[in-house]
């Protein structure tokens, strides 16, 4: 690794490949899943990490998120505003996302990855002190807003991987 923009794409690299071992061979029945009557289900931890991927990522780009551009929205039809990433989501938005294919999910996780290594692949490591949110003391730099999607995004890949190894052990 010769940057810090190399070690971002490594990270988001290994989320990609968590998403696509979970929705491996997932059917709708695998996807909407619950542990419990509340647990969130595969298609929402997917659906919304690539969210929050999209929207975050999308902002600090200055571009249009993918979810709206790329005709995803449309295309999985949930009953959400188009600015809807998960945040703030009850036990029933969480079952609203169904009737979405495993190939869907996958492919939407990955123009969104496409779209964050394209923005990846233009910044120097000096862009990435560049701070990109007041809102919080201290400001939020690009790195750490980058870091903070990576951290997410693993969090939620890692509990869909938690749920398909409970479902395909049962």
């Amino acid at each position: 690794m010769s940057s810090a923009t190399d070690l971002l794409l490594d990270g988001l690299s290994r989320v990609q490949e968590t998403v696509h071992a979970v929705l491996d061979g997932a059917d709708e029945a695998v996807l909407t899943a619950r542990l419990d009557p509340d647990a969130n289900t595969i298609a929402w931890l997917v659906w919304h990490l690539t969210r929050v991927q999209d929207d975050h990522v999308a902002e600090v780009a200055g571009t249009e998120q993918r979810w709206t551009a790329g005709g995803w929205s449309e295309r999985f039809g949930l009953p959400f505003p188009a600015a809807a990433h998960g945040y703030g989501h009850t036990s029933a938005d969480v079952a609203a996302v169904r009737g979405v294919s495993a190939a869907d999910l996958a492919a939407y996780y990955d123009d969104v990855h496409a779209a964050t290594e394209a923005y990846l692949h233009a910044l120097s490591d000096d862009d990435l002190s560049r701070v990109v949110d007041t809102r919080w003391d201290p400001p939020v730099t690009l790195a750490v807003r980058l870091v903070s999607v990576i951290n997410d995004d693993t969090q939620h890949a890692g509990q869909a991987a938690f749920v398909r190894g409970v479902l395909d052990r049962r």
